[in-house]
């Protein structure tokens, strides 16, 4: 039996331009190799799983390769590129400063810099989780990072920007990460299906993409979880459902349909059916206001792009916000945050739900109650 090599690892880019919506990062470092404007440190920032260490890990591989391609990638085939390829880059080092944030880590590492690399151009030094180390680390730590030798190139990374000295933020090169958006990471994953030969709905990868919440590393951890689940043959849309204890996206559908009927019974009931299902009732209030933000967006043409969602669930949405006045929405949003806000204070989490449930059902009785006065008074002027 081949051993198994998770996703997140077996389909890490090697290049920049096969990082996943990090365009500009890729762009502005390429540029800089190409025109020798290297910076001498550098800090990469953003959410989990954007692709900051492999960036990193790609900048150690091109600035020692001595071969690189026009198009500023590594060639692959020289000693420094083999050699990173095998795990044996000497001249390459990383550091998890989560586990190594004490002042002797530094000073251990700041020994090592002054030794020039044994071959290659540069000594790179890859920090992770920088926001980790301790103050006084830090401190030992800037008169190197500020002044190192011409070999020496470090590369720090961190999701908490907001926790680093200023006076190391203001040493180094800032690069932000963004968030990968859903439709890169559905394309992405289609393309891993391909290659693995998995039938993969679009509507589970949009989901798995919404879950992953930006992060390709958390998108590939559930791909691979749900390609097993289906015996690596298939990714379907209900397995996802049933895997990511995710509410389905029809129960919003149905629940908004019977408000709009003012059927509380049968809302009551479905809520009591997601309930015994195992879904928790804070994340279904927080899923419904989410679906009515979908609703509204889906109001105006110009915002429908807003929308992180499959095709045929958009047009699912498109549908049910034409049948929905606008003012409607709004005060169900209004309900159902005002619902939020006291549930975790609420003695009686579910009546508080069940309460925001019967509202929701009322208000269209409610608008027409308010309607009456109004339309009797331009009977009246009409008459006068």
């Amino acid at each position: 039996m081949d051993k198994f090599v998770v996703s997140a690892r077996k389909y890490r880019p090697l290049t920049f331009d096969s990082v996943v919506g990090q365009s500009h990062i890729s762009t502005t470092l390429k540029n800089a190799i190409a025109n020798d404007h290297l910076a001498h440190a550098f800090l990469f920032c953003g959410p989990r799983g954007v692709g900051k260490t492999t960036c990193a890990r790609i900048l150690a591989k091109i600035i020692n390769c001595q071969n690189l391609t026009p198009e500023i990638e590594p060639c692959g085939t020289c000693d420094n590129c083999v050699s990173f390829a095998n795990n044996s880059a000497f001249n390459i080092q990383e550091l998890d400063a989560a586990s190594n944030n004490s002042v002797e880590d530094i000073r251990s590492l700041v020994d090592q810099v002054r030794y020039p690399p044994q071959y290659g151009k540069y000594k790179i030094y890859i920090i992770d989780e920088v926001h980790m180390l301790s103050n006084s680390a830090f401190n030992a730590f800037l008169k190197t990072l500020e002044e190192p030798p011409s070999y020496a190139k470090f590369i720090l990374a961190t999701t908490e920007k907001h926790k680093i000295l200023p006076t190391i933020l203001s040493r180094c090169q800032i690069f932000d990460f963004n968030r990968i958006q859903l439709q890169d990471i559905v394309d992405h994953l289609a393309g891993v299906a391909a290659k693995e030969g998995i039938d993969a709905e679009p509507e589970a990868l949009a989901m798995i993409a919404q879950k992953a919440d930006g992060g390709m590393r958390d998108a590939l951890s559930i791909f691979d979880l749900l390609a097993t689940f289906g015996g690596g043959k298939n990714i379907t849309y209900e397995n996802a459902v049933a895997n990511l204890h995710i509410l389905d996206y029809d129960y919003y559908f149905k629940i908004t349909d019977s408000l709009l009927a003012q059927q509380s019974g049968a809302v009551l009931l479905l809520y009591d059916e997601i309930l015994r299902k195992g879904f928790d009732s804070h994340n279904f209030l927080t899923g419904l206001a989410g679906h009515f933000r979908n609703l509204l967006v889906c109001k105006d043409a110009n915002t429908v792009r807003l929308l992180e969602v499959s095709a045929a669930v958009q047009q699912k949405y498109l549908e049910q916000a034409r049948i929905l006045d606008t003012g409607y929405i709004l005060s169900g949003l209004n309900i159902l945050s005002g619902a939020d806000v006291q549930y975790k204070t609420s003695k009686n989490q579910r009546l508080l739900v069940e309460l925001a449930l019967i509202k929701l059902a009322h208000l269209p009785s409610a608008f027409r109650l308010a309607s009456i006065p109004l339309e009797a008074g331009q009977k009246k002027n009409n008459a006068a």
